[in-house]
């Protein structure tokens, strides 16, 4: 036993309320502790789950396996600024519980506004919400799931931005605002089954009239050129699940790294990525998973036969929108620059 582990095990537990649900690890559990964890941390505003599963594991996606829970408390994911978490011994395994601040309100004549806080986010959300309304996965043809195509701009302009007029052919509800999207990357599999078809959001635009299934529209924004054949969907935002939890997948699966949102071909950390494992595959938001170079082919200097080399970890991404086929996902961590093609998989305990 090391001596961080013996400092830890003198940290003392606390209760909010009479009973404690404890989430055992194996014998090795104290050597996914980090040496430099704090026994008490206090959450701050800015923290994220995954930040602070990151000052107590090695891997902070072994997170759930580390908690005591509180049954005070609904959700002990749902963590606040201000709670402290502390790291303790529970019976020779290391377990972290945490205890929430009680707020008292002081009754006055006059009316008072307590700020609503808000539990602390996943992951950073400030970089992939943008993303979320931008971008979306559809399986099939975009085409016909789409309301309405664009035919022409006003007076025959072939491309339009924000503030013109355009028009549209399908039926579009009136008054509604509505998104111009086009598609991008179609996702196929290895044995070009197609997995699903990327659409970006071009801008937004508004209803003004119809005449039968043509519709005037006002476009309110775009962030590239409107052309002719792009599609009018519903806006359409993913909102970020805050009561994801970074975890590995209970089975045992593998899959690619398919494509980058954008055509970049060279990946690092905090980049979007798509993946070819969706919920069909039992991928869930807040999976986590590792990225791993597939080994070199050399010849066998004896036989001469050719031989694969092992996958060498390359990095780790965590999935915060999946759909049926393909997942989109952050990558979190990289130990080299990644590339489309690399293998995906889920992360040894």
């Amino acid at each position: 036993m090391g001596a961080g582990q013996r400092r830890r095990y003198g940290a003392g537990a606390w209760f909010i309320g009479a009973l404690t649900i404890l989430m055992s690890l194996d014998a090795g559990a104290w050597e996914r502790v980090r040496d430099s964890a704090p026994e008490r941390y206090t959450v701050a505003e800015g923290d994220t789950l995954w930040d602070i599963a990151g000052r107590f594991l090695h891997a902070p996606w072994q997170w759930p396996e580390l908690w005591q829970t509180n049954p005070a408390i609904r959700n002990p994911h749902l963590i606040y600024p201000g709670d402290v978490l502390t790291l303790s011994d529970c019976q020779g395994d290391p377990c972290l519980s945490f205890s929430r601040e009680q707020r008292v309100v002081t009754l006055s004549p006059k009316m008072r506004t307590v700020p609503r806080r808000e539990a602390i986010p996943p992951i950073d959300a400030s970089i992939i919400r943008p993303f979320l309304g931008d971008h979306r996965i559809k399986e099939g043809d975009p085409a016909a799931d789409a309301m309405a195509y664009v035919v022409a701009g006003h007076q025959g302009r072939l491309i339009s931005g924000a503030g013109d007029s355009l028009y549209v052919r399908g039926q579009v509800p009136r008054q509604a605002d509505v998104g111009i999207y086009r598609p991008a990357d179609t996702y196929t599999a290895n044995d070009g089954t197609v997995l699903g078809t990327e659409l970006i959001k071009i801008g937004e635009a508004r209803y003004l009239r119809a005449d039968a299934d043509v519709a005037q529209l006002r476009v309110l924004s775009a962030a590239q050129e409107i052309r002719n054949n792009d599609l009018v969907l519903p806006l359409e935002t993913s909102p970020l699940n805050d009561d994801m939890v970074p975890r590995a997948p209970r089975n045992a699966l593998s899959g690619t790294l398919i494509g980058v949102p954008g055509g970049v071909r060279f990946i690092g950390r905090l980049q979007v990525v798509t993946i070819d494992l969706g919920t069909l595959d039992g991928v869930q938001a807040g999976h986590v998973f590792q990225i791993a170079e597939q080994g070199e082919v050399v010849n066998d200097p004896r036989s001469q036969e050719p031989l694969r080399l092992p996958d060498e970890a390359a990095g780790t991404l965590i999935v915060f929108n999946p759909y049926d086929h393909v997942s989109y996902a952050l990558v979190m961590e990289a130990s080299r620059v990644l590339e489309v093609g690399d293998l995906v998989r889920t992360p040894p305990r």
